[in-house]
């Protein structure tokens, strides 16, 4: 099966986002890519709540997702869309941080909200405050579809490895981690933890990831890059650097099994006993 991962860097103008991702979908379908993968927010990277109230939709109005989902069935191809930021109509104004896979036809067969928000102080100048602006979902997401279990996560999710257990465990072959992580913590931890994920569930880890400078109307962001596809015993088989791209790489799912039988780690967990 063929994988074509979109490496960018997004701005904060969704119809511009849209016009550069499917030019890059168009060219990972041209390599033969089966599945095609965007990374987190790809339809507007921005820590502008204002500018977001503006530009930003309700699922069923959004311009960006009608616009993938005509793309890949087009195309003919399955698109996992790492995500978008989304209205909710939520009481208090908070966005959702929502991927779908979409199939051949351009239907959506899952949907998955980001659990885990990304609330942090990485130096006194770099902050972020994820939940402030975004509603954390509250389920796991494990897709069946012809290519494979898909096990769909975000980004800062990759921190809290139950989740990627309880996706091995219940059958999980290929997890997707689309990503906008930050450059400091990227250079320190992104490797290790996506081959660690993978180790830990015999599963492919696929990471699709923004990249750069974003332009924006507001504070600038800057994105670590290195899209990545992680083998089920741990081999880095794709890194894309820093530059914008798209990569198609091959996998085969017989080796999500292999690596299982070497070690099978996903037994059940044991219970505990204790005050």
């Amino acid at each position: 099966m063929k994988i074509g991962l979109i490496q960018c860097s997004a701005s904060d103008d969704p119809v511009a986002n849209l016009s550069m991702l499917t030019s890059q979908i168009r060219q990972a379908a041209a390599q033969g890519a089966e599945l095609i993968l965007t990374p987190e927010v790809s339809n507007c990277v921005s820590l502008d709540r204002r500018h977001q109230q503006k530009v930003l939709c309700l699922e069923e109005e959004d311009p960006c997702l009608a616009g993938l989902r005509a793309c890949g069935r087009d195309l003919g191809i399955w698109l996992g869309v790492g995500s978008l930021a989304l209205k909710t109509g939520d009481a208090d104004g908070r966005f959702a941080n929502r991927s779908f896979l979409i199939d051949p036809s351009g239907e959506i067969v899952a949907r998955y909200d980001k659990i885990h928000m990304f609330d942090v102080a990485i130096s006194q100048r770099e902050t972020y405050r994820e939940s402030d602006g975004y509603r954390p979902g509250d389920r796991a997401v494990l897709a069946e579809t012809p290519l494979g279990r898909i096990g769909m996560t975000i980004c800062y999710d990759l921190r809290f490895p139950h989740l990627y257990r309880r996706l091995g465990q219940a059958g999980a072959e290929i997890l997707l981690v689309p990503a906008a992580f930050s450059r400091v913590t990227g250079a320190a931890h992104w490797e290790p933890l996506l081959r660690a994920r993978a180790i830990e569930t015999g599963c492919y880890v696929l990471a699709a990831a923004q990249t750069g400078r974003h332009a924006s109307q507001s504070r600038v962001r800057e994105t670590f890059g290195h899209s990545m596809a992680v083998a089920p015993w741990g081999e880095v088989l794709l890194d894309m650097g820093t530059e914008p791209g798209v990569a198609v790489l091959e996998i085969d799912l017989v080796e999500v099994a292999q690596a299982r039988a070497k070690v099978p780690s996903l037994i059940t967990n044991p219970s505990f006993d204790g005050p």
